[in-house]
């Protein structure tokens, strides 16, 4: 707090947001990642050392610090935001065509269920992937 910080910008993201590397007596990006509060998001790391961000995420991820502390990490939000548009929340892993798990092995869509009554009985048979916003509610299109 009340610290002055240099932005080392790396590009303008497709939204027009500035991405950058935030830097005070430290790289405070690379803290963040080191300590497992952040993921290193590849697709912006050319223009930074991106040996650096991948060693600084596999060493949390060895010491099992903050996202971590679930095996394989949480999910990544660009795998998340990927899985929502095609119906289904993948769990954390590194690749984004792994979907969480489901009891009977079959995954479904809210809009192949019908009906309301019967994605919520599939949410408390444990297809959590029905409950995109994490509200305890499954396929809210559907109401």
């Amino acid at each position: 707090m009340g610290r002055e910080v240099t932005l080392h910008t790396q590009t303008i993201d497709k939204y027009g947001r500035t991405v950058a590397e935030v830097i005070s007596d430290i790289n405070i990006n690379l803290a963040l990642v080191e300590d497992g509060l952040a993921f290193a998001y590849r697709k912006y790391l050319g223009q930074c050392d991106a040996r650096e961000y991948l060693d600084a995420e596999y060493r949390a991820s060895r010491h099992r610090y903050g996202v971590w502390q679930q095996e394989g990490g949480i999910t990544r939000p660009w795998d998340f935001r990927r899985g929502r548009r095609g119906g289904s929340t993948p769990i954390g892993s590194n690749s984004p065509s792994t979907f969480s798990s489901s009891p009977s092995g079959h995954h479904y869509r809210c809009k192949e269920i019908g009906s309301y009554a019967r994605a919520q009985e599939l949410l408390r048979q444990g297809h959590s992937y029905l409950d995109g916003n994490g509200g305890g509610v499954a396929c809210e299109s559907l109401r």
